[in-house]
């Protein structure tokens, strides 16, 4: 059934079409074609129908030459994919679609819904001949892994590919694999572009896809089991037909799913098996010392900024482990310093490339030191042990050992220095700390402690004694002034005195007018 759009334009048109029965549990598809450039498409509210995927869109173009004249067209159409679930009249409603600013609507679509196998005779016919299914052969997804035995740590890679010989599309993950026991670390872009290819088994030809490429590093030792993947995606098959083909020279042509509307899409659930993984342990008796749990194949190279230098200067050194492993997830040894150095933190950095071959790269290990003395040191050459999977066998590399001339740096005064290696935020001070000196040892009496010394006792006791003084007078001055008639007497007492002191020095003078 096609319902014509209720356009302004008569150039314009959005169509809707579907099937006009249907049964209750049906799969169908709901088009709306468009033939202009549209935006901001609307689609309808399927009221008792189920919408299991859509819209999903395409667009196709095409230019004619009529008569020396030529025209375009352009065509872009939205398919749901919808499923009955009761019987009775389904209405949809109009969908809507903006072009060059103006908004076109499509017709409503009404569906009959009956039960299943209460059709009549063509209706029955259509509808057998369009059911289709998927088979396990059809599509299915592997774990393919390249390894099944391996050591502790060595690396595995896991691709998950799916086959298909019919078209697929939206394909989801349900369920991912768990990797107990394992260090993981992905090796295809999330969000590349799926990169097809074709294989052919017992004869028939797929399509294949990697869903998905991990590399795996056992932790433990023992059987491991890989859990499996569950995808989920729509297959695109072709309806089935009556065997009576026709002797239609142009049937097989006009079949072709390009040109046959009877395609319809099936959600097909994909699961692939579960892996054993048998992890060995790695060989204790041939096991050296220095191993730090590299496994893989790698190489070692050393490299120092500078071999003479002053004392309280910053110097580094540089090792640096390239290959293909577990680069990630061992230590590195540290170098053995002489005594007298200042040794900071060690900085790690890497550069971790993953390709569809695994892990490959490097790590930087930088030992940042600082010399408090002078003379000539020589730091050992380093042992970098690895065990090799591919050769069953432990390996030593050995990096080259430095010698080092430290020149006495000036003490005289604290000059701040900046070290602007590639270690960054490190600044010592030239005097910050000092290497203890030698020599003739030389100790003089400089000072004695006041706190606890005679001196110091003394002054606290008379500061005491004085204190004891002052509370004395205060309380006799108090008392005093409140005898008033005591100190009326005392005050003429002092007055008396003074003048008759002052009338006996004038007798003695014989001034007898002054006395």
């Amino acid at each position: 059934m096609v319902s014509p759009v209720l356009a302004s334009a008569q150039d314009v048109s959005l169509k809707a079409s579907s099937k006009s029965q249907v049964e209750v549990g049906e799969q169908f598809q709901v088009v709306y074609e468009l033939n202009a450039e549209g935006s901001g498409f609307k689609g309808p509210a399927f009221t008792g129908l189920r919408v299991l995927n859509g819209p999903m869109s395409s667009t196709s173009s095409s230019i004619q030459i009529i008569n020396g004249q030529m025209s375009r067209s352009f065509n872009q159409s939205y398919t749901y994919i919808v499923v009955a679930s009761q019987e009775g009249s389904v209405t949809v409603p109009a969908a809507t679609v903006n072009v060059k600013g103006k908004q076109y609507s499509s017709g409503k679509l009404t569906i009959e819904v009956v039960k299943s196998g209460r059709t009549n005779g063509s209706t029955a016919q259509n509808s057998s001949a369009e059911r289709a299914s998927v088979s396990n052969k059809d599509v299915f997804l592997r774990a393919i892994s390249d390894k099944r035995k391996v050591v502790l740590g060595e690396q595995i890679i896991v691709t998950y590919r799916i086959y298909t010989r019919v078209p697929v599309s939206s394909v989801n993950v349900n369920k991912l694999s768990s990797f107990s026991g394992f260090w993981m670390k992905n090796l295809l872009d999330e969000n590349a572009a799926l990169q097809q290819t074709t294989e052919k088994i017992n004869g028939e030809e797929y399509v294949i896809a990697d869903i998905r490429k991990v590399a795996l590093f056992p932790q433990k030792s023992g059987k491991l089991v890989i859990d499996p993947m569950e995808l989920e995606c729509i297959a695109q098959v072709q309806g089935q037909t009556d065997k009576k083909r026709s002797r239609d020279p142009f049937e097989s042509f006009f079949n072709d799913p390009f040109f046959n509307r009877n395609i319809q899409n099936v959600q097909k659930k994909l699961l692939s098996e579960s892996l054993q993984i048998d992890v060995e342990p790695l060989p204790v008796n041939r096991q050296s010392a220095s191993f730090n749990g590299a496994v893989g194949q790698f190489d070692l190279q050393a490299s120092i900024d500078k071999t003479r230098m002053k004392s309280n200067d910053a110097v580094n050194i540089t090792y640096t482990v390239t290959g293909s492993g577990n680069l990630e997830l061992f230590e590195f040894p540290h170098p053995v310093f002489p005594p007298d150095f200042e040794l900071y933190e060690p900085k790690t950095s890497s550069q971790i490339r993953t390709t569809s071959a695994g892990i490959s790269g490097s790590r930087k290990f930088e030992f940042l030191f600082i010399p408090r003395v002078h003379g000539n040191f020589k730091i050992p050459a380093v042992d970098f042990v690895y065990f090799d999977p591919k050769k069953n066998e432990f390996v030593t590399l050995q990096s080259k050992d430095f010698e080092l001339f430290v020149e006495k740096g000036s003490n005289e005064e604290a000059k701040e220095s900046v070290y602007t290696s590639s270690q960054e935020g490190i600044r010592y001070l030239g005097t910050d700390i000092n290497h203890i000196k030698s020599g003739d040892l030389f100790i003089a009496k400089k000072g004695t402690f006041f706190f606890g010394s005679v001196t110091y006792m003394i002054l606290v006791f008379m500061a005491l004694a004085l204190f004891a003084a002052a509370i004395v007078f205060s309380r006799k001055q108090d008392k005093y002034k409140a005898n008033q008639s005591l100190v009326r007497y005392r005050k003429a007492t002092k007055i008396a005195r003074n003048r008759l002191k002052s009338a006996f020095n004038l007798m003695k003078q014989k001034s007898q007018n002054e006395f």
